[in-house]
């Protein structure tokens, strides 16, 4: 049976270039990506013990093993954090847990008054599950009308995979799409993410589910909007994370050039909007 840690290892070790590492290129016929082999003696492990590994068989890698794959693998940052979560949380798989549950969608008062002294700003309060929690004035002004909103408990991660207005809203569709679903291994927990997983599959179809096992972080690049109003808009996007125990984050959507500032100048003289905290 496999695991989160040995899919992602496997799909990462796909992705590699033999040449990139200074190795001879691969016959056509045979898959893509690093042999294990190669794979093995880069880490300094044996085969059979990568094979455990990537086939699920091996749940406890030890934190040397880990780095020295890591290394092997040339992991940035994000990916190695990557690693050690996946790591943690095949650790526990086999561990009781409690059946899954919604996350808490309680934003605390202090966040929702930080919201209020980033206005006029364009931020949101979400999680890893893409729930919209709370949002400035800013932020509806630049959704309204794109459908994300509608409901009473948005979700980013829903909108995108069955909402069919998102493939207009985001010009770079596919790149949102995998960073939504990439987002699901990093929690709120597991137990949520396969509460939300189960329940999304159903109705988001192949797009949403091909992509659950792909495991790579997708790069993060500026975010690309074409509003309802005709504006074309490009943010930066800065994250802070809250206290684990919200298992929250804060969103702040910063233009990326001049040209979305204004715009968003035109669109704030056009409407008006408040703050709202969604519970």
């Amino acid at each position: 049976m496999s695991t989160p840690l040995g899919d992602f290892i496997r799909a990462k070790r796909d992705s590699i270039q033999p040449e990139s590492f200074g190795l001879p290129a691969r016959d056509r016929r045979r898959s893509p990506g690093l042999r294990r082999s190669d794979l093995a003696t880069r880490a300094g492990i044996s085969v059979e013990y990568l094979t455990r590994i990537e086939q699920g068989r091996d749940r406890n890698p030890s934190s040397a093993i880990l780095i020295a794959l890591a290394d092997a693998l040339s992991l940035d940052p994000t990916e190695r954090n990557h690693l050690r979560y996946l790591a943690k949380i095949t650790g526990g798989e086999c561990a009781r847990r409690q059946p899954p549950a919604p996350p808490n969608r309680h934003v605390r008062a202090t966040v929702r008054e930080t919201l209020r002294l980033l206005e006029p700003g364009i931020a949101f309060v979400t999680n890893r599950l893409g729930d919209v929690l709370a949002y400035t004035s800013g932020f509806e002004l630049v959704m309204r009308g794109t459908g994300l909103l509608d409901t009473g408990t948005p979700n980013l991660t829903r909108y995108v995979f069955t909402d069919p207005r998102a493939r207009t809203l985001f010009p770079d569709w596919d790149q949102v799409a995998d960073e939504r679903a990439f987002d699901l291994w990093l929690g709120p927990s597991v137990e949520t993410s396969e509460w939300f997983t189960a329940e999304l599959a159903p109705v988001a179809g192949q797009e949403f589910t091909r992509r659950l096992n792909r495991h790579l972080p997708p790069p993060r690049v500026p975010l690309r909007l074409h509003h309802p109003g005709g504006e074309e808009l490009r943010w930066r996007r800065e994250t802070l994370e809250l206290p684990s125990s919200d298992a929250q984050e804060l969103v702040v959507l910063l233009p990326a050039d001049e040209a979305t500032t204004q715009a968003v100048e035109r669109l704030r003289r056009r409407s008006r909007g408040v703050l709202r905290a969604i519970g």
